[in-house]
């Protein structure tokens, strides 16, 4: 845990809370035998007004990449942490650990519109190429192509915009050009 916290400090992610809100913070083991952080976000997510933006339906995914023979598919490194709280509201994201009271500067897992607010993000981020040869579900991004040349330019080009809204991708959890 505090390896976590000094790692978030670090990079800005988190920062010392002296707000009158906390909730519980604690670990849950992953596939990968490490472990995720976890925040009780319950009381919360109770009281926060429900961002309709739509997730992506996966039928709607079969129906665009039918013609395609090649394909990318990318796995984005800390998607949700890219995205800034808005300022103010700061507060409202604190929690508590035996070593002290944080609160987050970006946007946590746990909340319940995190999904929709990172997913309008992405689409907005790669909006000239969605539904034409990019189908994104929240931190996945599927790049599919008819030709291995065209293949190449259309993962050239979304590793590009990916690169310069500092989207990174986790290329363990990554397959190119299948």
């Amino acid at each position: 845990m505090d390896e976590y916290i000094q790692e978030s400090l670090a990079l800005g992610f988190i920062w010392p809370s002296t707000s009158l809100a906390g909730a519980g913070f604690f670990f849950v083991g992953k596939k990968d035998c490490g472990l995720c952080p976890c925040i009780d976000y319950q009381g919360l997510n109770k009281i926060s007004i429900k961002d309709r933006y739509p997730l992506p339906l996966m039928t709607s995914a079969f129906k665009t990449v039918q013609q395609a023979s090649i394909f990318t598919k990318l796995n984005l490194h800390i998607a949700y942490n890219l995205v800034r709280i808005q300022e103010g509201d700061e507060w409202k994201t604190a929690f508590i650990t035996p070593s002290g009271h944080y609160e987050y500067l970006v946007m946590p897992f746990g909340l319940m519109n995190a999904p929709t607010v990172f997913q309008r993000y992405i689409n907005e981020v790669l909006r000239e190429a969605l539904n034409r040869y990019v189908f994104i579900y929240l931190d996945d991004i599927l790049i599919y192509s008819q030709t291995a040349d065209e293949h190449v330019t259309h993962v050239g080009w979304v590793l590009q915009l990916l690169l310069e809204n500092h989207l990174f991708v986790k290329l363990e959890k990554s397959m190119f050009h299948a």
